[in-house]
C-alpha cells in the first residue's frame, strides 16, 4: 500500500445499477493515482461495491419519509383551508429552510465521516416528526389549521426542519459519489442517485395524497416516524471506507464560508454556473408555487396524489437515461439545452385547462430534473477538491434553494390577490382568452408561461458568455479531484 493512502478508480470494476454499464464504484488494486502505486486487495471492490449500494438504499427509505411527511402536510393544509396563499407560504419556506442551512451542512459533511452526518439526519428527522406527532395529539385540528395563530407555524416548521435536515445527507451522498466512482463514472453514478430519488418521489406523491385522504394527518404522522426509525436501523449497518477527515485549522467552527468562495472562485466559470442554476430555482419557485393547486383544481386530493406519482415517473426515466447514457463530454452544454427544454415545457404545460396537457407536461418537466442536477454535480465532483466538496455543494444548495422562496412567497399571494381575479373577469378573458382559453385557473396559467419565456430566454443567452466556455474548457482539462484515502486498506469504516 502507498504511503499516502490514495486510489484511482477503475471503470470497468463493479456495476452498482441494474443496468451492465450504468455505476462502477470499485477500487483497482493496480490502479496509478498522481504518480502512486496502489497495492490495495480486491476486497476493496466488495466494499465501495456494498456501500455505494447501501448509501443509495438507505437514502430511498429516508427521501420516501421525508417527502411523504412534506406532501402530506401540503396537500392537507390546502385541501383543509383552500389558500393558495398558505400552500406557496409553506413551499416556499421549505427551500428558505434549505438555504439557511446548506452552509451549515456543507461543514459538517467535510468534517465528520459521512455516515456520522448521515445517522445525525436520521435521528433529528425521527426528532422532528415525533415532537410534531405529540403536537398533533395535543391540539385539534382546527388549531392547528388556523392560518393567524401560531400553532399553524409552529407545527408547519417542526416538520419542515425535519425534512430540511434530509439535506445534509443528500450533500453527504454527493461527496460519497467521488468518494466511491470513478471520475468518469461519475454522470451515470449521479443519473442513478436521481432515479432513486425519482422512485422516492413518485411513492411519496401517490401515497401522500391517499394518505391525507383515507387516513388522515395522525396516522400519516405515524406512518412517518415508524418509517424514520428503519431509516436509522438500516444505516447501522452500512459501512463506508474512508479515511478519517483532517481537520482544517483556517475554517470556523460553524461554517467555512470563506473557504467555500476560495474553492469556488478557483475554478473559472464555476461561480456563474452556481448562479445561473440559482436563476433557474428562482423561476422553478414559479412552478413549485402553484404545481400543487393547479393540480388540485383538476382532481381531488386522492386522485391528484396518483396522477401526480403516474406523472413523475419521468423523474425515473431522466434518472435511467443518464445513468445509462451519461451526459456526454461537455456536461454544461447538455445542461443548458435541458433547461431551454424545460422552460419550453414549462411555459405550455397550463395553456389550457386539459388535464393530459398537464400530466404530459409534469412528465417532461420531470424528464429533465435529473439531467440538470447531474450535470451540475459531475462538474462539481471534478473540478473541486474532495477535501471542500461538502462545503461547495452547501454553498450552491444555499445559493440555489435561496432564490426559489423569492418567487414562491412573492407569486403565491400575488396570482391569488391580483392575477387569478384579473383573469376570471371580463376584461382578463377578453385580453389572453385567445392564448389560455377559458377556466377557473387561467391566473396561474399566465404566471407559469410568462415564467417558462423567461428560463428559455435566459438559457440561450448563457451559451454566448465567456463563463459558459471557460466552466467548459475547465472540465475537459481539469485533473480528477480524487478524495483522500478512498476505498483504501487504510481507510477506516464510518
Amino acid at each position: 500500500m502507498n504511503d499516502t493512502g490514495r486510489t484511482t478508480t477503475d471503470a470497468n470494476s463493479v456495476d452498482t445499477a441494474t443496468d451492465a454499464n450504468s455505476v462502477d464504484t470499485a477500487t483497482d488494486a493496480n490502479s496509478v493515482d498522481r504518480g502512486t502505486t496502489s497495492d490495495a486487495p480486491p476486497a476493496n471492490d466488495t466494499r465501495a461495491r456494498r456501500a455505494f449500494t447501501g448509501v443509495l438504499v438507505n437514502t430511498l427509505i429516508a427521501n420516501v419519509t421525508t417527502s411523504y411527511l412534506w406532501f402530506a402536510l401540503v396537500f392537507w393544509v390546502y385541501v383543509e383551508t383552500s389558500s393558495v396563499m398558505a400552500n406557496g407560504v409553506i413551499s416556499g419556506a421549505y427551500m428558505l429552510f434549505l438555504a439557511l442551512f446548506g452552509m451549515v451542512f456543507g461543514t459538517l459533511v467535510d468534517r465528520h465521516h459521512k455516515k456520522s452526518v448521515m445517522v445525525i439526519s436520521s435521528i433529528v428527522s425521527a426528532s422532528a416528526f415525533l415532537i410534531a406527532g405529540l403536537l398533533y395529539a395535543m391540539h385539534p385540528e382546527s388549531v392547528l389549521l388556523d392560518f393567524g395563530g401560531p400553532w399553524f407555524w409552529i407545527f408547519s416548521a417542526i416538520i419542515l426542519l425535519g425534512g430540511v435536515i434530509e439535506q445534509l445527507r443528500n450533500i453527504a451522498l454527493s461527496t460519497t459519489v467521488t468518494l466511491l466512482v470513478p471520475e468518469e463514472r461519475r454522470p451515470q453514478a449521479n443519473g442513478l442517485v436521481g432515479t432513486v430519488q425519482g422512485v422516492g418521489f413518485i411513492i411519496t406523491s401517490v401515497f401522500s395524497g391517499l394518505s391525507v385522504g383515507l387516513l388522515g394527518m395522525g396516522w400519516t404522522l405515524v406512518i412517518a416516524i415508524a418509517a424514520m426509525a428503519v431509516t436509522f436501523v438500516h444505516l447501522l449497518f452500512v459501512r463506508i471506507p474512508e479515511s478519517r477527515p483532517q481537520p482544517d485549522p483556517d475554517a470556523p467552527r460553524a461554517f467555512d464560508f470563506r473557504g467555500s468562495v476560495r474553492a469556488i472562485r478557483s475554478v473559472p466559470g464555476l461561480f456563474a454556473l452556481i448562479v445561473f442554476t440559482t436563476f433557474n430555482n428562482l423561476i422553478g419557485g414559479v412552478y413549485m408555487a402553484l404545481m400543487d393547486p393547479y393540480g388540485l383544481t383538476l382532481f381531488s386530493v386522492e386522485l391528484w396524489g396518483i396522477v401526480f406519482g403516474v406523472a413523475s415517473t419521468g423523474f425515473i426515466v431522466g434518472g435511467l437515461l443518464v445513468a445509462r447514457f451519461g451526459l456526454g463530454k461537455r456536461p454544461i452544454r447538455t445542461l443548458l439545452l435541458a433547461v431551454v427544454a424545460m422552460g419550453a415545457v414549462g411555459a405550455v404545460l397550463m395553456l389550457r385547462e386539459w388535464w393530459p396537457l398537464y400530466v404530459i407536461g409534469i412528465w417532461l418537466y420531470m424528464l429533465l430534473f435529473p439531467v440538470i442536477e447531474a450535470a451540475e454535480q459531475s462538474v462539481i465532483q471534478k473540478v473541486v477538491p474532495f477535501e471542500r466538496q461538502g462545503r461547495v455543494f452547501g454553498l450552491a444548495a444555499t445559493m440555489e434553494a435561496g432564490a426559489a422562496p423569492i418567487t414562491a412567497f412573492l407569486i403565491a399571494p400575488i396570482a391569488e390577490v391580483w392575477i387569478i381575479p384579473y383573469m376570471n373577469s371580463a376584461a382578463g378573458q377578453q385580453q389572453w382568452g385567445w392564448l389560455l382559453g377559458e377556466g377557473d385557473a387561467r391566473g396561474m396559467a399566465l404566471v407559469c408561461l410568462v415564467a417558462g419565456i423567461i428560463l428559455v430566454v435566459a438559457a440561450f443567452l448563457a451559451f454566448a458568455t465567456r463563463s459558459y466556455r471557460a466552466i467548459s474548457e475547465q472540465y475537459a482539462t481539469s485533473p480528477d479531484a480524487s478524495p483522500e484515502g478512498a476505498a483504501t486498506t487504510a481507510a477506516e469504516p464510518a
